[in-house]
């Protein structure tokens, strides 16, 4: 009887552990296209201006690469938004300052760069937290924006974003830059079929968790992607301006 009833009790133990983890990851269900074209549109970073494209960087600052980013975004004449990484941030201060002065919006992608797999409100909590302290105590401007590291949302930083009042925002269109046989002719053909109106492009302003010098891909690949706008009459601009319902 002792025993039914224990392995009645280590069942229940284990559908509950179950659901709890199906919880806690069920809203990264948004990367699916079909979810991301119906019902988490805004989410998924379709904006409500026909004429513009959010322009988007993850992973910095990194004092190697921003600033090569920068001057290169002041040659096409755009601004963008930078989802700054806590950790990156706390060792370039000044790197998330100038991105404010030279017109850029910050947003927070966390604090490292790791997906939270496992549920962990208090932990995602605090170190979201952190991380949006940092760029506004840095950068010297509140973020608005939320990118969880490798688009993976998962329930814990979902709702810590929320709570920290970020909304999250993910991408409609990438230019996979971040490979070690990434060149800008390779980041532009891979960005080009989703440069239309109300698109958010993710690229990357550091090798940290990429390719070494990737970076450099994506900074050849930027006046392409630029002409291409230009050429449909579209703006590259950040999200801020993207008119995200």
């Amino acid at each position: 009887m002792d025993r039914a009833r224990t392995a009645r009790t280590a069942r229940r133990a284990a559908l509950a552990a179950a659901g709890v983890e199906f919880l806690h990851l069920a809203p990264a269900a948004v990367r699916l296209s079909a979810v991301r074209r119906t019902v988490a549109r805004g989410t998924a970073g379709y904006g409500g201006e026909d004429d513009h494209v959010a322009l988007t960087f993850d992973d910095g600052p990194d004092p190697r690469s921003t600033p090569y980013i920068l001057d290169a975004l002041d040659g096409i004449g755009a601004r963008a938004t930078f989802f700054l990484l806590g950790a990156m941030l706390e060792r370039a201060p000044g790197l998330g300052r100038e991105l404010v002065t030279r017109g850029h919006e910050v947003a927070v992608h966390g604090w490292h760069h790791r997906q939270q797999w496992y549920p962990a409100p208090a932990r995602d909590l605090r170190e979201l937290r952190r991380a949006t302290e940092a760029v506004a105590g840095f950068c010297g401007a509140r973020p608005r924006w939320y990118r969880p590291p490798y688009g993976v949302l998962t329930a814990g930083p979902a709702l810590a974003a929320r709570r920290l009042g970020l909304r999250t925002v993910l991408w409609t269109a990438w230019g996979r830059d971040w490979t070690d046989h990434a060149t800008a002719d390779s980041v532009y053909a891979t960005a080009r079929p989703g440069l239309t109106g109300g698109a958010t492009l993710l690229l990357h302003d550091s090798d940290c968790t990429s390719a070494p010098d990737s970076w450099r891909a994506t900074l050849a690949a930027l006046p392409l992607i630029a002409a291409h706008c230009r050429t449909r009459a579209l703006t590259l601009g950040p999200i801020r301006d993207h008119g995200l319902r």
